[in-house]
């Protein structure tokens, strides 16, 4: 297994009896991540020939800055802030105070970005690099 910095792009290969004049193949299982593998043998292709390299279509815009917001909230509760503390850090320009903190919407996206940021750090950032897919 190396690892190819091609125009910006890392990329992890495997070579298996190379022929450096000829060209290069590309193995690639079929299974439940196949799409995913596709796509980066795409952007690869594009890195190799000098073409343009498209954006990665696994790690949106959106999809990066939900992942930023759960680091934060699970950093936050590890030092103690409470659910309130975090939503004032994170929606500063929402409503957060004690009467209607209970059945606030702000409340329950802080309590999913907590839940969903201790899975992330417990190993779901792996599903980070997974295209998204639609629940059947």
């Amino acid at each position: 297994m190396i690892r190819i910095d091609l125009r910006a792009e890392r990329y992890d290969v495997s070579l298996l009896d190379m022929d450096a004049a000829g060209p290069i193949g590309v193995f690639v299982m079929f299974d439940e991540l196949t799409p995913d593998r596709l796509t980066a043998v795409e952007r690869l292709w594009h890195a190799m020939f000098r073409k343009r390299v498209p954006p990665d279509p696994r790690v949106t815009p959106q999809r990066q800055r939900r992942a930023r917001l759960m680091l934060r909230t699970v950093d936050a509760r590890a030092a103690g802030a409470t659910y309130r503390q975090i939503a004032a850090q994170l929606f500063p320009n929402l409503r957060h105070d004690a009467e209607t903190w209970d059945e606030n919407p702000v409340r329950e996206t802080t309590v999913r970005l907590a839940r969903d940021g201790l899975a992330f750090v417990r190993g779901g950032y792996r599903k980070l690099l997974r295209l998204p897919r639609r629940s059947r």
